[in-house]
C-alpha cells in the first residue's frame, strides 16, 4: 500500500481571472439549475404517464436521472469554488468525487448503448421487440449498466488509493480527476496511464464506434419503412445521436491523449459535465411529439382540477 502525506488538494479550476469567476459563477448556476430542472421534468413526466411502459423512454428516464446524478457531482464545489474563493477538497472527498463522477459518467455510456440496442430492436425487429424488450429484460439492463460502471468506478479508486502524494497538492482541474491525480503522485505513472487509456480510452473509442455503426444499420434499415414510420424513427434515432456525439468526443479527447497538459482536458470536461446534460433535456423533448403530448397531459393537469 502506498503512502500519503498530504490531507487535502487544491483544485486550480477553469480560470484564474477574478473578474471571470464572478461571471462564471452566475453563469454556471444558472446552467446547474437548468439541468436539475429540465432533466427531473423529463423524469417525472415520463413516470406519471403512459410512456413509463416504453421501453425506450424507461431508459431516458433513467438517462436523464444519471445527468442530474453526474453533475450534481461536479458542479456545486464548482459554482461554491468560483463564489467564496474555496478550493480545496479533502483526500477522501477528491477520492469520492472521483468515484461517484466516474460511476454516474459509465452509467450514462451504458445507458446510451443500451438505448441504441433498443432502437435496433425496435426498427430492425418489429415482430420481436415486445418479446426482446419486456419488463424483466429492461431492468436486467440497467441493472447490469450499473455494476459495470461500479467495476470501472472501483479500479479507478483502487489505483488512485495505492499512490504516493507526497510533494505538491495543487491539481490543474475543476474537479478531482484520475489523470490530473497521476500527475501528482510521487511514483512513475505511465503504466497506469496505458491502464486507464486502455479502460477508460478505448472502451469510450469501443462504444462510440459501435454505436455509430448500429444507427447506420437501424438508418439503413429505414428505408423499407413507410414515410410516417421513417419520419418518427428518424426523429428518435436523431436525438440519440446527438447525444452520442455531444457526449462520447469530448470524453474520448480527454482519455485518449497521452499528453502532459491537462488545460484542453478541462474545456473537454465541461461538454460531458455540463453542456451536454444541459441540452439533453431540450434535444429528446422539442422533437418528440409523445413527450411534448405527456409533458401537456402531467403538467397541465393541477390547472384542468383548479378549474373542475
Amino acid at each position: 500500500m502506498g503512502y500519503r502525506n498530504l490531507t487535502e488538494f487544491v483544485l486550480l479550476g477553469l480560470f484564474h481571472n477574478e473578474d471571470v469567476k464572478a461571471m462564471c459563477s452566475v453563469l454556471f448556476l444558472f446552467c446547474y439549475l437548468a439541468i436539475l430542472c429540465g432533466n427531473l421534468v423529463v423524469v417525472l413526466t415520463i413516470r406519471c404517464s403512459h410512456l413509463s411502459e416504453h421501453p425506450m423512454y424507461f431508459f431516458l428516464s433513467y438517462l436523464s436521472f444519471m445527468d442530474v446524478c453526474f453533475t450534481s457531482t461536479v458542479a456545486p464545489k464548482l459554482i461554491i469554488d468560483f463564489l467564496v474563493q474555496c478550493n480545496t477538497i479533502s483526500y477522501n472527498g477528491c477520492i469520492a468525487q472521483m468515484f461517484s463522477a466516474h460511476f454516474f459518467g459509465a452509467t450514462e455510456i451504458f445507458v446510451l448503448v443500451v438505448m441504441a440496442y433498443d432502437r435496433y430492436i425496435a426498427i430492425c425487429r418489429p415482430l420481436y421487440y415486445m418479446i426482446t424488450m419486456n419488463r424483466p429484460v429492461c431492468y436486467i439492463l440497467v441493472t447490469v449498466s450499473v455494476i459495470g460502471a461500479f467495476m470501472h468506478s472501483l479500479l479507478h479508486v483502487l489505483i488512485v488509493i495505492r499512490l504516493p502524494f507526497c510533494g505538491a497538492n495543487e491539481i490543474d482541474h475543476y474537479f478531482c480527476d484520475i489523470f490530473p491525480l497521476l500527475k501528482l503522485a510521487c511514483t512513475d505513472t505511465r503504466f497506469l496511464t496505458i491502464i486507464i487509456i486502455t479502460t477508460t480510452g478505448v472502451m469510450s473509442i469501443l462504444t462510440f464506434v459501435a454505436l455509430v455503426i448500429s444507427y447506420i444499420i437501424i438508418l439503413s434499415t429505414l428505408k423499407t419503412c413507410s414515410s410516417k414510420g421513417r419520419h418518427k424513427a428518424l426523429s428518435t434515432c436523431g436525438s440519440h445521436i446527438t447525444v452520442v456525439f455531444m457526449f462520447f468526443l469530448p470524453l474520448i479527447f480527454t482519455y485518449v491523449p497521452m499528453s502532459d497538459s491537462v488545460g484542453d482536458d478541462k474545456v473537454f470536461a465541461l461538454f460531458y459535465t455540463m453542456i451536454a446534460p444541459l441540452f439533453n433535456p431540450l434535444i429528446y423533448t422539442l422533437r418528440n411529439t409523445d413527450m411534448k403530448n405527456a409533458m401537456r397531459k402531467v403538467w397541465c393537469q393541477e390547472k384542468v382540477f383548479e378549474r373542475k
